[in-house]
């Protein structure tokens, strides 16, 4: 047992340094505003969001970019409430805002590589951007992404995604852990192997999407857009895929509201990971996960008098230590305030929260937005 917990110790010692090296060799993109020369078309499918979609809509008048230069495509995902309504009365109030309302064209089991699809096949520009319903943009949005493809010639750009939250225990966990995945996903860039990437900040040239196939290949998997996406690019054009560092172009998106909605979602981030082709993927989830069970495997056998406190001690000092040199980045560079004490907490119950999750997964489906998925 010890030289196992050695071995994992060191095994996600290794992989969270390395992270960290990967998120510091990511420069932080500050370069001054080009003028307007690329044109978006941004996507965002959508299904019952009438309580999200009034925020994302106002973020998106405000953007700072000529409005002939970019388009919005709202695809509706077979919506029961009056989402489609309450776009079209924004449409009216704002007549000079590009906005194109499709209906999904379902030919899969995954609803939102449909609508992504769907969008693409009617996008009028090169470049793709996609986020979500639940989300709202900054002003400096599309300029930034502009600036960018301009100086760096990229195929594909992930860029920052978090949350607004509030003060509750659960919205805080939904932090830590999301800017985990963020920080993971900077690091994973930084070594020139991304394995992580968010839907609600994504861009790609659409000629790249069309030449790759898209979504083929992946249309049997209900979730994993982004992730798939991702790899199917860079492994056409490793030189081309960029994560994109700013504030400037950071999206804000919400936590799930109650703990039985983060576990249905979770369970659907955590059933593609069997469908990934990345090798360094699949490591970083077995050293990730194995670092979680002996964690948890260390509390139970500490109860049931089968390892001393010493032991357990040297186990939970690590992964403090380990997370806590991540997370401290992630959270200066969104501005969040780490809190030490919230951070113990939360690293205390994530263990457990992950083994759940992952023992879920192994089930045959999962259900979201009122709908059941297999996997």
């Amino acid at each position: 047992m010890e030289l196992i917990s050695i071995l994992i110790l060191l095994c996600y010692g290794t992989l969270l340094i390395a992270l960290v090296i990967g998120f510091d060799s990511v420069s932080i993109f500050e370069e001054k505003s080009q003028p307007p020369t690329t044109k978006f078309s941004i996507i965002i499918p959508f299904r019952n969001e009438k309580d999200n979609l009034n925020n994302l809509l106002k973020s998106l008048v405000l953007l700072n970019y000529h409005k002939n230069y970019f388009e919005i495509l709202m695809v509706n995902d077979q919506s029961t409430d009056n989402s489609v309504e309450l776009i079209q009365l924004f449409k009216t109030q704002h007549p000079n805002l590009p906005i194109v309302i499709l209906e999904n064209n379902r030919k899969t089991i995954s609803p939102k590589k449909d609508a992504i699809k769907t969008a693409i096949d009617k996008a009028q520009f090169e470049w793709i951007i996609s986020t979500d319903a639940d989300c709202t943009v900054p002003k400096n949005w599309l300029n930034t992404f502009n600036t960018f493809i301009l100086i760096n010639k990229p195929k594909l750009i992930a860029a920052p995604v978090t949350y607004k939250v509030s003060n509750s225990f659960l919205d805080q966990f939904q932090l830590f852990d999301f800017l985990s995945l963020q920080a993971s996903t900077i690091g994973g860039f930084g070594l020139k192997k991304p394995f992580l990437c968010n839907g609600a900040n994504l861009c790609y040239e659409k000629s790249v999407f069309n030449e790759i196939n898209g979504f083929k290949d992946n249309d049997k998997i209900a979730s994993g857009d982004d992730i798939f996406l991702l790899e199917k690019i860079h492994k056409k054009y490793p030189k081309k895929v960029h994560f994109l560092k700013s504030k400037e172009a950071l999206v804000y998106t919400k936590p799930e509201p109650s703990i039985t909605s983060l576990i249905s979602q979770r369970v659907r981030w955590a059933s593609k990971t069997t469908s990934v082709n990345n090798s360094f993927t699949k490591l970083v989830g077995v050293i990730v996960m194995a670092m979680n069970f002996l964690w948890a495997a260390a509390i139970v056998l500490l109860v049931l008098n089968l390892i001393s406190w010493h032991y357990l001690f040297t186990i939970i000092t690590a992964k403090f230590i380990l997370d806590f040199i991540l997370l401290q980045r992630i959270f200066h560079f969104y501005k969040h305030r780490l809190h030490f004490h919230r951070f113990l907490l939360n690293s205390c119950c994530y263990p457990f929260f992950s083994m759940f999750v992952i023992f879920l997964s192994l089930k045959k489906g999962y259900r979201w937005k009122n709908r059941s998925f297999k996997k």
